[in-house]
């Protein structure tokens, strides 16, 4: 009853199906949005990568750009020199120290060096380094020359050169050479080339812009000032704290550059910045001057908007295609939700619909055992009531026929014959209620047989040969050998009542498979001639109590099918066309469900 009740409650409490969109859609497109952001996210740093290695890259072209410029332009101003060094006129005007007839003879040289290649500076030094003229500003002369350049020429007595600080607060690349004649140094000559000359070089070649700075602490703002007014030039000393520009070559500089940017610059950061609709990109070179000492800062910038420009619009593209691609799958997944979740409140209703029509099976199930234990019952009471009837009535009668010994016995041999019949009748319904229990283990087939027909034969009154066919190799089953040999017997018994005269009854036992199956197992049939089994009649058989005969029970064949069935096997019956009834009880060859020991409980298996 306890299963009748749990499935009757749980197809009343089922709950409503879940909603399967809802429980899959959203988190499906929470994914996808984490996955589209963690593209866009990983795209953007793989651009910053790409774009800081790029202008590191430039950065590093620049350095090598300078150096190489620096030591080509050194190598032209040293040749320039010495080929100057071989005119008489010049050489005779600086061994007199004749200032005029100097610039007459070295001014036209001089000229086509500032036009042709950029050089902007020319001195003339004498042997105790004062200045003798300055070509490039002849009115400032006199002044004794202490530079780094000057000063290793002079010790060295060989060509010196780097970038220096000049009075005028410009930063040239100097080359100074001693003018050695017979012997005697007739004094120096140092050539020049500005550092804005060098910077738009580069800008031409490396297509970035150049900001050249020179820490405030070596150029005194009297001095370069007094040098902006004399060469004539535009600079603003107060625009940063530290550092002052003497050369770019941009023609304005962005007003977001200020003393932060150049800090982080110097600290080795990179940094990006918008000037109007154009993005800027930035580093910073450290700035050596001829002795090895920093004296400023070359800031790199490199306009990159068109490249951001490149980037956003891809970025923008696959963003769009992502969401695209991202709505059709979405749009994809939630249809196929749809469907599934159709499928699943059709399904979930259908085993809402076969759990309450198996509640009402197990109902009608009850309802049918509840009616056989009635019949059974009936039947029972049946059989125990018509003896019973009968001891009754003959009791009353032997009392009343007490005084004729010869009656009374009579009476009491009828009541014993009826109580004889009431006690063969509850053994019949005790030997059936035992058939629930078993207990397995390998028995042979043969030795059941044989002992099974042996016992039949001593019961039977009448002698019907057995006629027993077996398989050449021996057969061994895992079965309960006492059941086995009550089924056999009550099969030979209803042979033995079947067959008229002294007819043979056939035992057999072959392979064969389960039917309606693929199990291999062991068909042992029982056969005899008689008259067989009428078709109305065959499909009762197997009920208990039903029986054709007046003095049966109706217990031997719903035994014989009990016996089948606890060993996971089944009987048939058929009626062959050359006569008579054949049983066949078939057997697995393995124990179904694993070797059982142990005796079940009765209640279980009826």
């Amino acid at each position: 009853m306890k299963p009748l009740f749990f499935n009757a409650n749980l197809a009343a409490t089922a709950p409503p199906p879940r909603r399967v969109k809802a429980a899959f859609i959203w988190p499906f497109a929470l994914v996808l949005a984490l996955i589209l952001g963690a593209f866009v996210a990983a795209t953007y740093f793989l651009e910053v990568q790409v774009r800081d290695r790029a202008l590191a890259d430039r950065v590093q072209a620049v350095s090598k750009l300078v150096d190489q410029k620096l030591a080509k332009d050194t190598h032209l101003m040293q040749a320039v020199l010495r080929t100057m060094m071989g005119d008489q006129a010049i050489q005779s005007a600086f061994a007199r120290m004749d200032r005029a007839a100097l610039q007459r003879a070295a001014g036209p040289l001089f000229e086509s060096l500032r036009r042709d290649h950029r050089i902007t500076h020319l001195y003339f030094n004498g042997p105790d380094l004062v200045n003798l003229l300055r070509l490039h500003s002849p009115d400032e002369h006199g002044d004794q020359i202490q530079r780094a350049t000057t000063l290793q020429a002079r010790d060295t007595g060989q060509a010196a050169h780097g970038l220096e600080l000049g009075a005028l607060g410009t930063l040239t690349l100097r080359l100074v050479m001693p003018w050695q004649v017979g012997g005697r140094v007739l004094g120096y000559v140092e050539m020049g080339e500005e550092i804005g000359q060098l910077v738009d070089e580069i800008h031409d070649s490396l297509a970035v812009d150049v900001l050249v700075l020179i820490d405030k602490q070596f150029l005194p703002s009297q001095q370069w000032h007094h040098g902006l007014a004399l060469l004539k030039r535009q600079g603003n000393w107060e625009r940063f704290a530290q550092q002052v520009m003497v050369a770019k070559t941009a023609a304005q500089v962005p007003p977001g550059i200020n003393d932060a940017t150049l800090a982080r610059l110097r600290g080795g950061r990179n940094d990006v910045m918008a000037v109007g609709a154009r993005q800027l990109h930035l580093a910073m070179l450290a700035l050596n001057d001829a002795s090895g000492k920093r004296i400023g800062d070359l800031v790199v910038m490199r306009d990159i908007s068109a490249l951001q420009a490149t980037f956003l619009t891809s970025m923008m593209t696959v963003t769009a295609l992502g969401l695209i691609i991202g709505a059709v799958l979405l749009g994809f997944f939630y249809f196929a939700l749809d469907r599934v979740e159709r499928d699943y409140v059709r399904h979930s209703a259908l085993e809402l619909q076969l759990l309450r029509m198996g509640s009402e099976h197990q109902r009608m199930l009850q309802i049918e055992k509840l009616s056989a234990l009635g019949t059974m019952v009936g039947e029972i009471a049946h059989q125990l009531n018509n003896p019973l009837v009968g001891v009754v009535n003959l009791a009353q009668l032997a009392r009343r026929e007490c005084h004729d010994p010869e009656r009374t016995a009579e009476l009491l041999q009828e009541i014993e014959h009826a109580g004889a019949d009431c006690h063969a009748f509850i053994q019949s319904m005790l030997r059936f209620s035992k058939v629930s229990g078993f207990e397995s283990r390998a028995t042979p087939m043969k030795q059941v047989i044989d002992e099974t027909v042996l016992l039949f034969q001593q019961t039977v009154h009448r002698p019907l040969p057995v006629q027993v066919v077996l398989p050449e190799q021996a057969v061994v089953l895992e079965l309960d050998p006492i059941l086995l040999r009550h089924a056999l017997f009550n099969l030979l018994l209803n042979a033995a009542q079947a067959t008229p005269g002294e007819g043979v009854i056939d035992i057999g036992l072959q392979a064969a498979t389960q039917p309606q199956g693929t199990t291999p197992g062991w068909l042992l049939t029982v056969r005899d001639h008689g008259r067989g089994i009428a078709p109305d009649v065959l499909d009762k058989i197997f009920e208990p109590f039903f029986t054709t005969r007046s003095d049966g029970t109706g217990l031997g064949l719903p035994v014989v099918q009990h016996v089948a069935l606890i060993h996971g096997g089944s009987v048939s019956v058929s009626c062959p066309a050359d006569g008579g009834t054949q049983f066949a009880v078939w057997l697995p060859q393995e124990p179904q469900g694993g070797k059982r020991n142990t005796p079940q409980d009765p209640n279980h298996a009826a």
